[in-house]
This record gives structure tokens, C-alpha cells and sequence, in this order.
């Protein structure tokens, strides 16, 4: 999904999914950077990995790694986990070090997809939005990877798969990660949520999350606050599930997460048109937020890990 070798970063171009598989080389910063702005490579941790990668092969070019980092970091502004990793990177601009934040986000994935699955009902039926899976990790994966630990455990009946824009990620990527699987889902369109909730067929919301506020308002792909509302009508659980990377302790709350706003033309052509990438869903809305740490609850103030920042 994401690798680096001697001369590029190379990314599988999540543009081309379903359809074709396609790897995406990335000789500088700079190409990394649009690879990550058009949404080539997307999820908040493979982001940062790819970031990782991106710095450690501008020092391995001798390039400026100040201007590499502000060439990365200004790439998407939401998702906290790519300054996280480029800060990881600083002290330590190498491979071994890009690495080994890889290995640790997959390992993180698997550790709170453990956690996760402990709060899936016996035969559910799961709604999830966006992806949050491999892909969109660098690995095993967030929220699909709770799906997955829960499948493992025979928790898992069906899965709900809303088709999420931007670019439908959920329709044409977590699609197909539930069927490489095995996994029984059904795409449906964001605004079938609702019915589908009503009808009973719904009895638990997993998604990721791309921003933690320290409060616990949580960013994620533009529907998920509907969803945690329509979620907190039909009394059924809603759970965010992100490595301790995604948490930022230096934003207060949910109106301090910067909102990146896509070209218009992504949604129409012909009319004008507003195209946020992300929402944020209010903490009292959020019935856990599950890491690798284990399992939180309200109040999230108290109860999130604060993540080792190195400096």
C-alpha cells in the first residue's frame, strides 16, 4: 500500500480502485505531497506513514528537510497524524525510523481492533462510513479493522457500507476490502442510513476518525455526524476507532480542527457547489473511542491518552 525504495516513495494509487491496481512513484517531496492532496494515497495514518517515508527519502537526496516538511504538512490540514509523523521524523530523518512508525501503526490497528470488537454485538449488523481500513492505515486497519477482529469472532453478520464522499472512498474502497474478506456487506448511499437504522437493520456505527479533540469532538469524512446523530435516535452505539496518533491534545474541542474544503467540481460541474471534506461530531454523541490503549468514555477529557510527541 505504501512502501519506500531507493529512489521514490511508492504508494498504490487508491484512485485507480477498485478497478485497476496501480502504484504511484513519488521521487520528492513535492510529488508526495499532490499524491497526498489528490487523495492517491488517503486515511490519516497511511498519510502520515507516507509522510514518514517521503522524509526520511528527502534526507536520504540531500534535500532540504524543513522545506520538505512544509511541502508535506500543508498537503491536507485535517488529519493531525501527518505532523505527528513528520515530527517523529525530525530527530531522526531514516528509514529504519519511517519504518518502524509503519510497523507500529499496523500493530496499533490489530491492538484496538481487539479492543473494538469486544463492544460488537452477537450477529451485527454494522454500519461504517468512509474507509478505514488497510488502505487507509498503512495496514490491518481502524474501524475496518475492529470489523474485522469482530468477523474473526463471529460477532460480524453484515456490514452497511455507505458510499461517502468525497471520491465515494466508501463505495469503491471499503467495498473492496469486506470482499477481498469475505466479509458480507452491501454498499448503500449516505442518505439510506437512516432507513436502514429505522428498519432495524443497524446495531452498531464504527467509524475512524481523522482529528481527536482533546474534549473527544472527533473529525471524520463528511456524513459521520449525521450519522452519530442519527445513531443517538435509535439508540444504538456509534464508536470512533483511530490509533493515539489521531488524538490532538492542542485542539480544545471540535470548532478548532482546521475543515479542508475540496473543489466544488468534485460534486458538480455545471453549479456551484461546497464541497467539505470532513465534519466533527460532537463528543456526547460518541458512545467509546476505542485505541490501542483500550477502550475510553466519557468524559473524554479525562479519559483519552495523551500521545508521546517527540520533540
Amino acid at each position: 500500500m505504501v512502501r519506500l525504495e531507493d529512489d521514490a516513495v511508492v504508494v498504490l494509487d487508491q484512485r485507480e480502485l477498485p478497478d485497476a491496481l496501480v502504484d504511484l512513484r513519488c521521487h520528492h517531496a513535492e510529488e508526495l505531497a499532490e499524491a497526498i492532496r489528490t487523495l492517491a494515497v488517503r486515511g490519516a495514518p497511511a498519510i502520515g506513514v507516507a509522510a514518514a517515508y517521503g522524509m526520511a527519502l528527502a534526507a536520504a537526496r540531500g534535500d532540504d528537510l524543513d522545506e520538505a516538511y512544509a511541502t508535506l504538512a500543508a498537503s491536507r490540514p485535517t488529519a493531525i497524524n501527518l505532523r505527528w509523523a513528520l515530527d517523529e521524523m525530525r530527530p531522526d530523518p531514516t528509514r529504519e525510523r519511517a519504518r518502524r512508525i509503519h510497523d507500529d501503526e499496523v500493530e496499533r490497528c490489530r491492538q484496538m481492533g481487539a479492543y473494538a470488537a469486544e463492544l460488537v454485538p452477537d450477529s451485527a449488523r454494522v454500519l461504517t462510513h468512509c474507509n478505514a481500513g488497510g488502505l487507509a492505515t498503512g495496514g490491518y486497519g481502524s474501524a475496518v479493522g475492529a470489523i474485522r477482529a469482530a468477523w474473526e469472532r463471529g460477532s460480524v453478520a453484515h456490514v452497511w457500507v455507505d458510499e461517502t464522499r468525497p471520491l465515494l472512498q466508501g463505495a469503491r474502497l471499503t467495498a473492496f476490502e469486506l470482499e477481498a474478506l469475505g466479509i458480507p456487506y452491501a454498499v448503500i448511499v449516505d442518505g439510506a442510513a437512516a432507513s436502514r437504522m429505522g428498519a432495524g437493520e443497524v446495531d452498531i456505527v464504527i467509524t475512524g476518525a481523522d482529528r481527536i479533540a482533546a474534549n473527544g469532538d472527533s473529525a471524520n469524512k463528511i456524513g459521520t455526524y449525521g450519522l452519530a446523530v442519527l445513531a443517538r435516535h435509535h439508540g444504538i452505539p456509534f464508536l470512533i476507532v483511530a490509533p493515539t496518533s489521531t488524538i490532538d491534545p492542542e485542539t480544545p474541542n471540535g470548532a478548532a480542527i482546521p475543515i479542508e474544503e475540496r473543489d466544488g467540481a468534485e460534486v458538480t460541474e455545471r453549479f456551484t457547489a461546497r464541497n467539505p471534506a470532513f465534519d466533527v461530531t460532537p463528543a456526547e454523541l460518541i458512545t467509546a473511542i476505542v485505541t490501542e490503549e483500550g477502550i475510553h468514555r466519557a468524559p473524554f477529557s479525562d479519559s483519552l491518552p495523551v500521545p508521546v510527541r517527540s520533540r
